[in-house]
């Protein structure tokens, strides 16, 4: 046993000669921790950096739940009830209120208060505000017209001069006694993925409102410079009213025009004693009205169809391309230049024109010039 204990540290020792490296293969680092073990749980800060919206963080005042007055990113983590007054006051710039899946709602006998309001800022509008994901809920109900009920009068509100780069977007509002979402026009303010469901003044106004939707609403549904993939309906003014453009819009009205717009692109509009499409420009659009006209265009109407129970169905300086269906006495189109169009009316004349080039109408065709080719 010695000996063979001996020829194997020869062995090694031989070895080690031959190659320096063997002689440390054995070897052990140092045992000495580096340092004390670092922290490896992540503090509350990181796992949630928004503020809870509560009375620690937010205190309120009587006539306010919570108020908002420092800037950052806050959240909700339950509903909220009001008896009276305002739900959240945000009061100051640079906010971020996430309403987390939950309610803002009042009881208040009679309708008075706002779910969110935009409080003015040392007299100045308040700016940078992004309000999203929630509900604002009160029992304001409509009959005939007429709007009544508890709860809030407006569901999002501003004071003082409109607010500039405010956003509001996947927020539902319903039963308030006035302003549905009211953020006013101009100094882009953005409602995009919204609804409001009975509303006694506007439903939904801002400078630019996309893929939302406002109904039973007691004046303009929808209002605003530039409007895309909505649809307003209201009881007694605009379903839809964009003063620039609206695109892919749906507009009805009881007892007012159904749509208007500066220039209206793939719209419907559907009004009651006006028209159900109101606009400068009308391209590849359909209006119906119960009296009046269905589509008036003063500019250009393209691509386009009216009708109008009691009236004209179809007027534009300039039409193209169109149809308008009248029943009565009345013209089914009325045109200054109509080119490629066909009109027809129940009773009265199919199509009435100063120039017309390549139309029909049924059952008789009044144009005033000379401009007559290819009529029937």
């Amino acid at each position: 046993m010695k000996t063979k204990l001996l020829i194997t540290g020869l062995t090694l020792l031989a070895l080690s000669t031959l190659n320096p490296q063997l002689s440390t293969a054995f070897a052990q680092g140092s045992l000495t921790p580096p340092g004390p073990p670092a922290p490896t749980m992540k503090t509350a800060d990181q796992i949630e950096p928004r503020t809870i919206v509560n009375a620690a963080n937010t205190p309120g005042n009587t006539t306010n739940l919570f108020i908002i007055s420092q800037p950052g990113s806050y959240y909700l983590t339950t509903n909220l009830t009001v008896s009276s007054g305002n739900a959240v006051t945000i009061a100051t710039n640079g906010v971020t209120l996430d309403l987390n899946g939950f309610t803002l709602s009042s009881t208040a006998a009679s309708a008075a208060g706002y779910g969110i309001w935009l409080n003015n800022n040392n007299n100045t509008s308040v700016r940078d505000i992004t309000i999203v994901n929630g509900h604002i809920r009160s029992s304001v109900t409509e009959s005939g017209g007429v709007y009544s009920g508890s709860g809030f009068a407006i569901g999002i509100n501003f004071s003082g001069n409109s607010p500039a780069n405010v956003v509001v977007s996947k927020v539902s509002v319903s039963g308030v006694l006035s302003h549905g979402i009211y953020l006013g026009n101009g100094n882009a303010t953005v409602v995009e993925d919204c609804t409001v469901t009975t509303a006694g003044a506007n439903g939904i106004t801002a400078s630019t409102i996309k893929t939302s939707v406002a109904t039973d609403c007691g004046s303009s549904a929808i209002s605003g410079d530039q409007v895309a993939d909505c649809r307003g309906q209201s009881v007694n003014n605009y379903g839809v009213y964009a003063s620039s453009t609206a695109l892919n819009c749906y507009g009805n009205s009881g007892n007012a025009t159904g749509l208007y717009a500066g220039t209206a692109q793939n719209c419907y509009g559907q009004g009651g004693s006006q028209p159900g499409i109101s606009c400068y420009i009308a391209q590849n659009c359909s209006g119906q009205s119960t009296t009046g006209v269905g589509l008036s265009a003063q500019y250009l109407a393209q691509n386009s169809f009216g009708q109008c129970n009691n009236g004209i169905g179809l007027a534009a300086s300039t039409a193209v391309n169109c149809f308008g269906y009248g029943f009565g006495s009345s013209p089914g189109l009325a045109a200054t230049r109509a080119n490629s169009c066909y009109g027809f009316s129940s009773s009265g004349t199919g199509l009435v024109a100063t120039n017309a080039i390549f139309c029909f109408g049924s059952p008789s065709v009044i144009v005033t010039t000379a401009n007559k080719y290819n009529m029937p």
